[in-house]
């Protein structure tokens, strides 16, 4: 009832405001963010939910309803005390957005109301700024607003800027503050450790402050990622309730704060964790804040990660439009032992299988120190001669001879002392003074706040582009999170590092995205540790984890899917676990296909199973990578787990349905369809079967009404553990 109420009298001020005190409305197709200039010339959230109808009238709001909500000033509009941007220093009671120390020493700040601009884009595209600056101090903020219309995204960043004489100190620096009216809350946040990553686990905020956030430099979303729905009033399901799904495109440290007050209302701070990173912003230089991403849902969460889907895919990822290369590994068919001959006849493995790509793993460089294993060679960038005696070119031509790209991992960032790069730049790295080393994996940290350091990285992609024809795709792999770090560069302004290195990071990436800007590569950290959309602009895919056991990884796909679209998620057919290649295979094609596995160990009917598959996988791809992405049942909640795509003009759909493990036989229910015509037929097609084996589906081929299945549904899962199936729905007309 609080927010209908709040949602009516936002409605009815939202048309005809004074100019004086502007009514901000930043609106997407069916949300809407509301900002108010108050007589004090404060900048006030007065709401955030469902779009608003301006047009409709309320006349039974009464005057005792709305007198609440009358504030000292004057105003009738929903009760101002929801800073848009909160200050630190005068009556804020609450978890701040900024706080600073001027030059005077004064830990104070106060914003007020400049003017702002809405400037229309493109058709999809409104972008908002508001001018605020302090009254006293010549210290300005911006708010940055980009809507995406179609997508129901907001993206929400601020700039700060100063003129005092000198540095002053920025102790907090949020790039959104989002506040929320509700009665309860509930926080749906992803748990990760290695093996593990992006569980799901839901649970309802008190009073007082809930923290999720990384202190780890890089590998950051190592043990929480930077992503999470918030319910409003109830836990929202798939598609049901109020919900809003919020993510950060920064690939440092960062941090929410979900902060309830005394009257139940709670403010989301987001940004860059600003745990031992106070930064000396000097006169005249813009501290530009990430870009915190999020959308509002009234149809449960499905609907939030399909607006999130919808909008990285055109705007958050590299080449999100456009086709991704299925591929073979070699690691867990070689790891470190391999030569030249070996590798050439991977190329020839990649061919039989039908994939796109030979993707060659660790252990191809270092001469001095040649990487046999992990505690040498990295950060020696040069083929080793005994493996590679005619170097990475050969392999090249082994590509043009084979038809089949090459690609090439590399961990650039990271430096084993056992290497004749460090013999020659030991300051290079981060490194604590007068402390024991400290060492992870064998690994220290490159230190990329050092411009030379950006430069020897950058060099260690364009020197491989440089050789022959250059590489088809890169593996970008990150080992280890930030530990004992300091940064001999930095000297006296080490509370810069976890900001420096980051955006020492972008800067390559920039740079190699501008000479390079076709070239897929795969973001990959230890497994999962560093999935941001901050990368995915700079990279085409993530692996999601180094667990490839099916089981596992069907929970792990299902956590990232909420944030991230499958053409993003790399998953691979490998020899983890005791399932079988099909059910290792059906779990892997939802999302990007790849096989780490050994080609010629496989039997025949195996092998022959991995060939239709990769074809069914190439002709379906399009609706995988493209299509809306429908949760149909959650292995969160039952021994199976039940997903589909559909294409944008609902003619095509493939559904997955996977049989964990349950612990009896489950005589399990049909499965409602979604996001079809009801008005149009479909064929219903069992594929991926492995030969002389039975449609699991009985009813392969049969015709049905969009209507039916969405209403009455199939019988899409097994009873029988460690069953899956992959069905083709195909619009008859």
């Amino acid at each position: 009832m609080k927010r209908l109420l709040l949602l009516l009298l936002t409605i009815v001020y939202c048309s005809g405001q004074a100019q004086e005190n502007p009514l901000i409305c930043i609106e997407t197709k069916s949300a809407a963010l509301v900002l108010k200039v108050g007589k004090n010339k404060k900048l006030y959230q007065t709401y955030f939910g469902s779009k608003l109808n301006n047009n409709q009238e309320y006349e039974f709001i009464s005057k005792e309803n709305t007198k609440k909500f009358v504030i000292n000033d004057g105003n009738p509009l929903i009760d101002l005390r929801h800073s848009a941007y909160p200050t630190f220093g005068t009556n804020n009671l609450f978890e701040p957005a900024i706080r600073m120390t001027h030059n005077d020493g004064n830990p104070s700040l106060e914003l007020e109301y400049q003017n702002h601009t809405t400037q229309k884009i493109d058709s999809n595209i409104t972008e908002t700024i508001i001018k605020l600056k302090d009254p006293q101090y010549p210290v300005y903020v911006s708010l940055y607003y980009k809507t995406f219309a179609k997508e129901n995204v907001i993206e929400s960043w601020t700039e700060i800027q100063h003129h005092e004489k000198k540095a002053l100190t920025l102790y907090n620096y949020a790039s959104s503050a989002l506040h929320l009216d509700a009665d309860r809350y509930w926080l749906t946040q992803f748990y990760s450790d290695v093996v593990e990553e992006m569980r799901m686990e839901e649970s309802q905020l008190t009073r007082g402050s809930k923290v999720i956030d990384s202190k780890l430099g890089v590998r950051t979303n190592m043990f929480a990622a930077p992503s999470f729905f918030l319910s409003l009033n109830s836990k929202s399901a798939e598609n049901e309730g109020e919900v809003i799904a919020g993510t950060i495109a920064w690939s440092g440290n960062f941090k929410y704060t979900f902060d309830i007050d005394n009257n139940n209302e709670l403010r989301i701070i987001s940004g860059i964790n600003e745990f031992a990173s106070e930064y000396n912003l000097k006169p005249e230089e813009v501290f530009k804040t990430p870009v915190f991403i999020y959308t509002f849902s009234n149809n449960g969460k499905g609907q939030a990660s399909r607006n999130l889907h919808a909008w990285a895919r055109k705007y958050g990822l590299k080449d999100g439009e456009k086709p991704r290369l299925t591929l073979l590994n070699n690691w867990e068919t070689t790891f470190f032992d391999f030569d030249q001959a070996k590798l050439g006849n991977m190329f020839v493995d990649a061919k039989t299988l039908g994939v796109d790509m030979f993707l060659l793993d660790d252990g191809w460089f270092g001469n001095k120190y040649p990487r046999s294993g992990s505690v040498s060679g990295l950060g020696d960038w040069e083929a080793t001669k005994a493996k590679l005696p005619d170097g990475i070119g050969f392999l090249m031509e082994k590509a043009k001879e084979t038809n089949v790209k090459f690609g090439i991992w590399i961990e650039p960032e990271m430096i084993n002392e056992k290497t004749e790069l460090y013999e020659k730049h030991p300051d290079w790295v981060l490194s604590l003074p007068n402390r024991e080393k400290s060492i992870y994996r064998t690994q220290l940290v490159l230190d990329l706040c050092n411009p030379k350091v950006q430069d020897f990285v950058f060099k260690v992609v364009d020197d491989i582009m440089q050789t022959k024809s250059g590489v088809a795709f890169f593996k970008w792999d990150c080992n280890r999170m930030m530990t004992s770090a300091y940064s001999n560069y930095l000297k006296n302004q080490q509370s810069h590092l976890f900001i420096d290195y980051t955006k020492g990071l972008y800067k390559v990436l920039d740079r190699i995205k501008n000479k390079y800007p076709n070239l897929p590569m795969m973001l990959c950290a230890g497994g999962g540790g560093r999935v941001d959309y901050g990368l995915l602009n700079y990279f085409t895919e993530f692996w999601a984890s180094d667990n490839t056991d099916p089981f596992d990884r069907i929970l792990i796909q299902w956590g990232y899917s909420n944030f991230y679209p499958a053409l993003a998620t790399c998953n691979h057919v490998t020899s983890m676990g005791n399932q079988s290649i099909k059910f290792r295979t059906d779990v892997a094609m939802m999302g990007k296909l790849g096989f780490d596995i050994h080609v010629g160990g496989l039997r025949e009917e195996e092998l022959k199973f991995c060939q239709q598959a990769v074809a069914h996988y190439k002709r379906l791809a399009p609706v995988i990578w493209q299509g809306d992405l429908y949760r149909l049942v959650s292995p969160y909640e039952d021994s199976r787990a039940v997903l589909m795509y559909v294409n944008e003009d609902k003619t095509r759909s493939v559904l997955f349905s996977y049989t964990l493990h349950p612990l009896t036989d489950p005589n399990y229910s049909l499965v409602k369809l979604e996001g079809l015509d009801a008005s149009k037929k479909y064929q219903v097609k069992e594929i991926n079967l492995m030969s002389n084996n039975k449609n699991t589906f009985e009813e392969s081929e049969t015709i049905f009404s969009g209507d039916f299945l969405m209403k009455i549904g199939l019988k899409v899962s097994s009873s029988k553990p460690e069953n899956s199936v992959i069905l083709e729905i195909t619009d008859m007309e």
